[in-house]
């Protein structure tokens, strides 16, 4: 043990990349600790993020196919269909549990200790956990990120009417009409769990599209999609006020650039605008740490902060807010600390968006591209003209590729499909290897799969697509 400390390493937060730190912190001979407060470990991600939204989607998504008829015309006809929301929520913090648990005997199987509490920088290499002290050569920061707040608006999750994405996981009963403030992944995603048990769905968005970020044209067709579906989508609005009365919400909205009011009622309100990174409570200047505008921690490269023993991953850190990035993340800065080399590339990281049909994209958007200046060739092949979606009755959607112009070199790739979010996978793979869309073009792909769709995208960037 150097110069007498605790542990090698101490990571506070047992989020994706918190726990996957301490975990690979462990393998590579490190004395390692890991300070979470919770009950459980996994962070937001498995205990009320990522696993139980998916949960609730794929169970939702089920009764929405036994009970609207679309199995009908393939012969499965299903009468009755009811739901147990009950049921469905225990299913929900099975799965959780089962990984939550699973995280635990990963600790003990790696021999991981525990430190449960709230850690609070006292010096560069020391934290106080509760009043214990804890002393650590480096320090790993992977406090993730919690709910931002809408001004003016009070979210009460046990109350059920005014909530954020924590009490949408678990509403006792489906509400009429559910208004969703914030056109953004996790407000789509839960939108569509409620709005398939029956809710009346209405977003609110203070851009003029949903899904800020994402390739423009994926935001058009995704907005297509979702109205059809029944989404109410009010763009370009701005919410003044929410409020209760008489066990219902009342929302007033009025036109992003000024208008008159409107008021909109409702059975329940999820307030969704994003996200803020956990730093307020970590006590950094007593690190001789500094957060910056958006209260991140920066860091370098190797996720090395301005203090040398103190090191930042995840949402706590500029980039990417996603559980996958933080998991990379996590490795990487395990293996440095460790004296080997760990690399995390921030331009290939692809995001999912978890609906029916999913949305995933990974690099540039044609946007961005075309602000950089950056000449490129596009590729898109729609899903209608694929022989398993069309087999399927699951044709909405499309594949587009982006390449460079000159050199052919992937840049960025987008996916509208129920099979997304695997599908992009292998665009994500074959830019970590600067891969060209002449590559993915002359790859053999498997018939009838929807990865046909990529090898025709790709084709398509070359100007000779096959079944289009």
């Amino acid at each position: 043990m150097a110069d007498n400390f605790d542990y090698d390493v101490v990571v506070i937060g047992a989020g994706p990349g918190g726990y996957v730190a301490a975990i690979r912190a462990a393998q590579l001979g490190l004395k390692t600790a890991c300070v979470e407060s919770r009950e459980t470990l996994g962070g937001t991600c498995l205990n009320v993020g990522c696993i139980p939204s998916k949960a609730l989607l794929h169970a939702s998504e089920l009764f929405h196919e036994a009970s609207s008829g679309a199995m009908e015309k393939f012969g499965v006809k299903v009468k009755g269909a009811e739901l147990d929301l009950d049921a469905m929520h225990a299913e929900k913090d099975k799965a959780v549990g089962e990984l939550t648990g699973g995280v635990e005997f990963l600790f003990k199987k790696n021999k991981v200790t525990w430190i449960k509490g709230h850690a609070g920088f006292t010096g560069p290499n020391s934290v106080e956990v509760d009043g214990q002290s804890v002393t650590a050569k480096d320090i790993i920061i992977a406090t993730g990120s919690s709910v931002a707040p809408l001004p003016g608006v009070e979210v009460d999750n046990d109350g059920g009417i005014i909530v954020d994405s924590t009490g949408a996981l678990n509403l006792p009963a489906v509400p009429k009409h559910l208004v969703v403030i914030g056109g953004g992944v996790i407000g789509l995603e839960l939108g569509s769990v409620w709005g398939r048990l029956g809710a009346k769905i209405t977003v609110v968005e203070y851009l003029d599209q949903i899904l800020p970020g994402m390739d423009g044209g994926v935001r058009k067709e995704a907005a297509k999609i979702f109205k059809k579906q029944g989404f109410g989508l009010k763009m370009s609005t701005k919410v003044t006020g929410v409020s209760v009365k008489d066990k219902k919400a009342i929302v007033s909205v009025e036109p992003a650039k000024g208008g008159d009011t409107e008021i909109i009622e409702a059975d329940a309100v999820l307030v969704c605008i994003g996200r803020r990174p956990n730093t307020d409570a970590l006590n950094l200047e007593a690190a001789g740490l500094k957060t910056n505008g958006r209260g991140q921690v920066e860091m370098d490269h190797r996720m090395q902060t301005s203090v040398p023993s103190i090191w930042a991953i995840g949402d706590v850190a500029p980039g990417l807010m996603l559980a996958h990035r933080a998991e990379d993340e996590g490795i990487a800065v395990a293996e440095n600390i460790a004296g080997q080399t760990g690399i995390v590339n921030h331009d290939i990281i692809p995001g999912v968006v978890y609906t029916h049909p999913e949305i995933a994209s990974v690099g540039k958007t044609e946007e961005e591209l075309k602000e950089a200046g950056i000449d490129y060739k596009v590729g898109n092949f729609p899903f209608m003209a694929n022989s398993r979606a069309k087999t399927n009755r699951d044709t909405d959607g499309f594949v587009k590729i982006l390449a460079d112009a000159e050199t052919d070199r992937l840049l960025g790739a987008h996916i509208i499909s129920s099979l997304a979010g695997t599908l992009i996978a292998q665009i994500a793979q074959a830019m970590e290897f600067g891969t060209t869309s002449e590559d993915i073009a002359y790859t053999c792909h498997a018939h009838p799969t929807h990865s046909e769709a990529v090898k025709e995208a790709a084709m398509a960037v070359l100007g000779k697509p096959i079944h289009m």
